[in-house]
């Protein structure tokens, strides 16, 4: 049965938070503010746990059991009884492109006896999108694949991923765990209402959306927003699009990046294809709190009437922004559907990666809660 332990830290030492190991840990997830993330504070870090795998990003806020911190280094260890582990990482440089980044990812992965694979990435420089693309194509067909984009706080400046005593920008890591032992379960729900008719999507390139119903993207968004519409790309955030396709099936939730007032375009977290269908979002913080209870009680259909022993929250800042003082209360749902046994960590992020349904592909979300549990028998 695995065991976990959460730790702060900071150049003044380490705060125990929850836990305490009685094995040696296999595995180190470290959340952390951009500028903490020092070679000093990772070298301290693996001098505290020798021989464990380092992983972890930047964010936008960390994830400590039902609380938000921010500016901190939330180190959550973990010891498997019965699990291996496989780390692998890829520079955007190297591979040349974010598809063809997944797709190494995938192949440097053993993958005799793959359970499931966790990916963080840079949240800026690379393509969310293109990156799942890739580990799908690479990846055995129906492979379970959860993860997310690094953050930046609220400032969208340099995202940086942490694999191993090395944390860098465009940078992607790639998890694998293998062992029968091992349960894994995943759920991922937004809760935001749509309004305002539906539009096609009629010119874009990539995650540059430019068009819709054969007019300028921005002016219409601007139109639609009103008075919200000067504080873009920010106040994006609270407005966010929902895509789906032709056949009016989708699930996928899109939020702004950027704007280009010369083009009159849009730039999104993520890809926005010809062809679809965008309609806005608006905020319901009611809904967006059964959301992340929703997607808690979607992670525990995996394990098999087992109960979680650890999750992992992957929260878009969007949420965040957007539940402002009541931010808390979409980690308390989590927690009144897991249990009290569950070691809870993670971060707020540029994107999650999840499949929408347990049955579903693997895709890059925005404004979604997405829950990794974990249970070893």
């Amino acid at each position: 049965m695995m065991q976990s332990e959460q730790l702060i830290w900071s150049e003044e030492g380490w705060q125990a938070v929850h836990g305490q190991l009685q094995q040696p840990a296999g595995l180190v997830l470290l959340f952390a503010a951009r500028e903490r993330l020092t070679p000093a504070c990772l070298e301290q870090v693996a001098a505290r746990y020798p021989g464990a795998l380092l992983l972890g990003c930047s964010t936008a806020g960390e994830i400590c059991d039902t609380r938000v911190l921010d500016g901190t280094v939330l180190v959550t260890a973990v010891h498997f009884a019965a699990t291996s582990l496989e780390l692998v990482s890829e520079t955007l440089a190297a591979a040349g492109d974010s598809t063809a980044m997944g797709r190494s990812l995938a192949a440097r992965l053993p993958q005799a006896g793959l359970r499931h694979v966790l990916v963080l990435s840079d949240g800026l420089e690379v393509n969310g999108t293109e990156l799942v693309a890739g580990l799908r194509q690479g990846l055995p067909s129906g492979m379970g694949i959860t993860g997310g984009l690094a953050g930046d706080d609220t400032a969208f400046g340099e995202t940086r991923v942490v694999c191993g005593r090395h944390a860098a920008r465009g940078l992607a890591a790639a998890l694998g765990f293998y062992g029968e032992r091992l349960r894994i379960g995943h759920g991922c729900l937004g809760g935001w209402d749509t309004f305002g008719p539906q539009r096609l999507i009629t010119r874009s390139a990539g995650n540059v959306l430019y068009e819709l119903d054969g007019q300028p993207a921005l002016a219409l968004y601007k139109r639609y927003l009103g008075e919200h519409a000067a504080g873009l790309p920010f106040s994006g955030l609270h407005f966010p699009l929902a895509l789906s396709g032709p056949d009016g099936k989708g699930g996928l939730v899109r939020t702004v990046q950027a704007i280009d007032e010369a083009e009159g375009s849009m730039t999104f977290a993520g890809a926005v294809p010809e062809g679809s269908y965008a309609r806005l979002m608006k905020a319901n913080l009611e809904r967006l709190i059964d959301g992340a209870a929703g997607a808690a009680r979607q992670s525990c259909s995996g394990l098999e009437g087992g109960s979680a022993q650890l999750a992992l929250l992957i929260s878009c800042v969007g949420r965040r922004l957007v539940l402002e003082q009541r931010v808390e209360e979409e980690l308390e749902s989590v927690r009144d559907l897991l249990g009290p046994q569950a070691r809870l960590c993670g971060f707020y992020s540029y994107g999650e990666i999840s499949p929408y349904l347990p049955t579903a592909r693997c895709e890059l979300h925005n404004q979604t809660m997405t829950i990794t549990t974990f249970s070893e028998s």
